[in-house]
């Protein structure tokens, strides 16, 4: 199946999904499944956020942090039925994740976590026509799903397997994620392409995925998140909930964070000067070296050059000079508000 991206490369692709829609093949994002009386309570002692706000059908979006309050990983949770959560986490991590929730069961048999990233397709759907387009293809009424909600099973046309159909994505845009057994994959993927062919969806790749949730403000793990940047510094205290009076690792950290604010913090830049901030980039404020760019681009839709940047807390503010070394040389940008993108 893969990735039929078009010639005409990530700008493109990016422009489609903005004002059509696009079709992205995400199915190396892992799934775990944590299932078993006590699944709740194992997962309040792991997560960021209150699971118990969860219920059926619903999907949350949550952080697993270590001792320091850094980030383990960065995921969606879904409340399949009572004591069965799936979560999808980032590829990269997926192994990690395992090990991660595996070492930290204390309910012994009460709580089965399984790896069942195999059984899964996962297809994003994204961008203002993707309601139209899928819903030419099921019975199910796809416009009563709020966002973060989901539907399961759907049955879509000439299709054998049930799927789960969630308004989600990591566009910014309106859209689906719909997750199906392997084996139907490719079906699936071809009949939403002939679908929705006259509404001009087109297959967008990786390249466009990360332009698209830059500018709308999502944080990608390994470059806003990692083991030592902290969901509060990543300006994720939404999901964090130390409040919800369950112990939870890296609480004690976070709370100290949130009540005295945190070290650093990622902000959103715009390059002044020419220049494309890359990842890694250091960021200075006169001879200080302050921070370093987490993601940057040439932002399709904006047409600016922009990047987020984990910086000290005490200059991150809106409308501060800094000066970003690309290369040899210190080019000129300035802190501005964040997301970049809204619809």
């Amino acid at each position: 199946m893969g990735h039929a991206c078009s010639i005409k490369g990530i700008k493109h692709e990016h422009h489609v999904t903005r004002t059509k829609a696009g079709l992205f093949d995400v199915s190396h994002m892992g799934e775990i499944a944590v299932t078993g009386p006590r699944s709740l309570d194992f997962l309040q002692t792991v997560v960021t956020n209150d699971v118990s706000k969860l219920t059926p059908n619903k999907a949350q979006y949550t952080c697993m942090c270590n001792e320091r309050g850094g980030t383990i990983d960065d995921f969606l949770m879904y409340m399949m039925e009572d004591d069965y959560y799936l979560l999808v986490v980032n590829a990269a991590n997926t192994e990690k994740d395992f090990a991660w929730l595996n070492k930290h069961n204390t309910f012994g048999d009460d709580v089965k976590i399984s790896d069942v990233s195999k059984h899964y397709v996962l297809l994003a759907l994204q961008g203002p026509k993707s309601e139209e387009i899928l819903q030419a293809l099921t019975n199910t009424t796809l416009h009563d799903i709020p966002l973060f909600s989901f539907k399961y099973p759907v049955q879509f046309n000439d299709v054998e397997a049930e799927a789960l159909v969630s308004r989600t994505g990591y566009t910014g845009e309106d859209g689906f994620e719909i997750y199906i057994d392997t084996s139907y994959g490719r079906d699936l993927w071809n009949i939403i392409l002939d679908a929705g062919e006259s509404f001009g969806v087109e297959p967008a790749g990786l390249g466009a995925r990360d332009t698209l949730r830059f500018e709308a403000g999502l944080p990608l793990y390994g470059q806003e998140l990692d083991e030592s940047i902290s969901p509060i510094e990543a300006g994720l205290s939404f999901a964090v909930k130390v409040n919800k009076g369950v112990d939870f690792i890296g609480k004690e950290k976070l709370q100290e964070q949130i009540e005295n604010g945190p070290p650093r913090k990622i902000v959103g830049l715009e390059m002044v000067d020419k220049g494309i901030p890359r990842n890694g980039y250091k960021v200075f404020i006169g001879d200080e070296e302050v921070g370093h760019i987490t993601s940057g681009t040439h932002a399709p839709t904006l047409k600016k050059n922009i990047g987020n940047a984990l910086l000290k807390a005490n200059i991150a503010n809106i409308s501060q000079e800094v000066f970003v070394q690309v290369r040899k040389r210190l080019l000129k940008a300035v802190i501005v508000k964040t997301p970049f993108y809204k619809k």
